[in-house]
């Protein structure tokens, strides 16, 4: 019986309990070959499924040397291929040698030219949600954990950080070095991480060291300086970090998220460094994530809410110790009106703003929106207006000590919610916010003297007094808020007085552009398309994609910017932007 839509890891079979990884980084050829070996929980015969995508098999053995026969299966398009490998009677482990694609899902590799330094390669992994396959043959599914130990090999002239703990580090004396790491917790397959490139690092607390390229380090070791105080007000909110070390990876450009919440190692986008410190929520979200996501986590993609909606509301409760409710309160805002942004988005399909859906032959890189996130912020929000933040602060501890490195699915939180707080689920609705769409009538709004200052402008331009206190949050609902077409007076207006095209801040400059395409504003073009060749960040790139792509006039032009910088997207970004023109093709 499949209990993950998305892997063909079935329940009959023996559950992979630790895996140890060696390989060699090729950047001429853009793979990495080696081994990976499986230890199962039990000894298992017969057949032995496992999730693969673009890989090549090369030969299987057991514990004892034998070797084993495999089949590798045609591949599905969401899925990959399955890997079946027959068992002899008594296997405690199975061995796989093979070698990844230059096209893998999971892996980016990237040319001197396409970093910050230019002179020096760099690839790095992102492994969810069921990308993990296209490094590895594993059973690529959240709900089993594992314990890994990983020796890769590398040139010698790089580094190697994997979300882990360092181990060791060996030249070899033929220009390479082989670096080993081990993952001493157990976790889901999708937080198997590494990058390789030319990196430096600095200390940013006692547990933190912030590693980027030379060229970036010292403004990112500014902009995440206050992290030792997120990782202590999170801990008063959750319980003890569990991981030992909280790093961040200022990623190169062409990452296609804010950020991944991989243990040990978070990897973070660079567009986040905007010099004031004013979008380090992305860095309160992933260090939310070591409780909520990492240490609890969704047993499969269709209760994705459970990873994002309780890491969301963590993120906010940080925000809010460290900069007040005010900040909090903006930052909610933002994600409301995200939230129904989605909702529109989703209009043909509204059972993806379901918390819990169904994604049986759906990819949930399709499906991903801000639904769990946000919505399911909402639900948590209503339960704690409902029972008060100390019953709910209290709940939120058992809920983490109760399934601490374990997999739940929706029903299994609704249990405990019963448990720990008896009929609240009722009071709640919590059956319509689950399994209905849209935007339950009960969902709180936030509100605060600065939200009704946003509202009252409407269609008007603030004054220089009102926008000198801004923040981006701030900045982003204003422009959000704003009716398209923009009169071409309001945009002159805003150009002039605040030049919103040359902002350094990227929440703001991307609002601002989405606005002025949306609004036949033609002075802003240059810079989109500078943005687009040197911006991979997902989120900039569907919402910039979609401007132009929407306007019959700047149509061709989309078309025009994707081809010449498609090559430096992350596949999966690539995916998701073709996506966009093709809808606008049809």
């Amino acid at each position: 019986m499949l209990l993950d839509p998305h892997s063909y890891n079935d329940a009959t079979q023996p559950e992979t309990t630790n895996l140890e990884w060696k390989a060699r980084v090729d950047f001429a050829s853009r793979t990495i070959e080696g081994e990976v070996t499986l230890t199962l929980a039990s000894a298992g015969a017969g057949p032995f499924d496992l999730d693969t995508r673009d890989l090549t098999i090369l030969e299987a053995r057991d514990d004892s040397g034998r070797k084993l026969e495999f089949s590798l299966a045609a591949a599905e398009p969401i899925l990959g291929a399955r890997l079946r490998v027959m068992l002899l009677e008594g296997t405690r482990a199975v061995t796989i040698r093979y070698r990844t694609s230059p096209e893998a899902s999971a892996l980016q590799w990237l040319e001197p030219a396409q970093t910050l330094g230019g002179k020096q390669p760099f690839l790095f992994s992102q492994c969810q949600a069921i990308h993990a396959r296209a490094v590895v043959p594993v059973q690529d599914t959240p709900r089993l954990r594992v314990k890994y130990r990983a020796e890769l090999t590398i040139p010698a002239n790089l580094q190697l950080l994997m979300a882990a703990s360092f181990v060791s580090r060996t030249e070899n004396g033929n220009g390479e070095a082989t670096v080993v790491y081990e993952m001493p917790q157990p976790i889901p397959p999708y937080l198997l991480a590494f990058a390789v490139g030319d990196l430096a690092s600095r200390d940013i607390g006692p547990r933190s060291r912030v590693w980027a390229e030379p060229g970036i380090v010292d403004a990112a070791a500014f902009e995440f300086a206050e992290v030792e105080a997120m990782i202590q007000k999170a801990e008063s909110i959750f319980g003890p970090y569990d991981w030992e070390r909280f790093d961040v990876l200022t990623m190169p450009p062409s990452f296609p998220y804010g950020g991944m919440e991989n243990p040990r190692l978070t990897f973070l986008t660079p567009t986040v460094i905007a010099g004031d410190r004013s979008l380090v929520s992305v860095l309160a979200h992933e260090l939310a994530h070591s409780w909520t996501g990492n240490l609890v986590t969704n047993a499969n993609a269709e209760h994705f809410w459970l990873n994002e909606g309780f890491t969301v509301f963590a993120e906010r409760r940080i925000l809010e110790a460290l900069y007040g409710s005010d900040v909090m309160i903006l930052n909610a805002a933002v994600g409301r009106h995200r939230l129904g942004k989605a909702v529109e988005r989703f209009a043909p399909h509204p059972e993806l703003t379901r918390l819990q859906t169904s994604l049986g032959g759906v990819d949930p890189d399709e499906a991903f929106s801000d639904v769990p996130y946000e919505k399911g912020y909402l639900f948590l929000r209503a339960i704690e207006e409902i029972v008060g933040r100390q019953a709910f602060d209290g709940f939120l501890r058992g809920y983490v000590g109760r399934y601490r490195f374990g997999a739940i699915t929706t029903a299994q939180f609704l249990e405990t919610l019963e448990e720990l707080l008896p009929g609240v689920a009722k009071k709640v609705g919590a059956d319509e916010w689950i399994h209905g769409a849209g935007i339950p009538a009960n969902a709180p709004h936030p509100r605060s003297s600065r939200l009704d200052a946003i509202s009252t402008l409407g269609s008007n331009a603030p004054s220089d007094e009102l926008a000198a206190s801004w923040t981006a949050n701030e900045w982003a609902l204003y422009l959000g808020g704003l009716s398209l077409p923009a009169s071409a007076e309001l945009c002159s207006n805003l150009e002039t007085r605040f030049h919103l095209t040359d902002s350094h801040n990227h929440e703001i400059l991307v609002a601002w552009l989405k606005v002025a395409i949306g609004s036949g504003f033609e002075p802003v073009i240059p810079r989109t398309e500078q943005l687009l060749g040197t911006v991979g960040r997902m989120k900039y790139l569907e919402g910039l994609y979609s401007a132009l792509a929407t306007s019959s006039r700047w149509r061709p032009l989309a078309r025009q910017c994707f081809e010449r910088c498609k090559i430096a997207y992350h596949p999966i970004a690539r995916q998701v932007v073709e996506g966009v023109l093709r809808r606008h093709d049809a």
